[in-house]
């Protein structure tokens, strides 16, 4: 394991969203304060500080994980992806953020980043949830303002969007290779 001095700063490099970042930190300067101040990646709210709360949630290689419990020099050589990434600056929401927006499932907006990170990786873990499911994913966050049903909702919505798009492109691909000829050759030798 790699030794890193206490008292001097660090240059960590990651992948913040597919680009290529990096900037100095103290040894014990958090991921979450580093993606913010040091990154400049605001959408990475800080609450409890204490993993409670869900705020600053990120996915970590793809796996949501709390930012406030990570050392940003543990984060050097991984893929960051925040709230910032779920969707291009310039173009339309995510289908996920949409369903967000449709049900009305922030108010204050304090949490929804951490929340939408949890969400968009629990919905590639487990693409047909039940609400229960949906629910006991969302134990691990605290949301003040919307009583957690449209959040749900949203979640569930895009499950059932998710689902009916694979199956539609299954049953084309189905249909597809059905009409398509197969032709078998024999190769022998002369």
């Amino acid at each position: 394991m790699k030794q890193i001095a206490r008292d001097s700063l660090h240059t960590v490099r990651l992948q913040l969203n597919g680009v290529e970042r990096g900037a100095a930190c103290a040894a014990r300067t958090l991921l979450s304060d580093f993606l913010r101040e040091g990154l400049g990646a605001t959408g990475t709210h800080v609450g409890c500080e204490h993993g409670v709360c869900g705020a600053c949630t990120v996915q970590i290689d793809g796996v949501a994980q709390r930012s406030c419990m990570t050392l940003a020099v543990q984060a050097e050589g991984r893929h960051i992806d925040t709230v910032e990434g779920l969707c291009d600056a310039d173009g339309p929401l995510s289908d996920l953020q949409a369903a967000f927006q449709r049900h009305h499932a922030l108010q204050c907006g304090f949490c929804t980043a951490g929340i939408l990170m949890s969400c968009d990786d629990y919905l590639r873990r487990r693409p047909d949830p039940t609400e229960a499911e949906v629910r006991e994913m969302l134990s691990g966050h605290l949301c003040r303002c919307t009583g957690y049903t449209p959040i749900v909702r949203a979640v569930l919505e895009i499950a059932a969007q998710r689902g009916a798009a694979q199956a539609a492109n299954a049953a084309s691909n189905a249909a597809s290779n059905a009409a398509s000829p197969i032709s078998v050759t024999s190769s022998t030798g002369s």
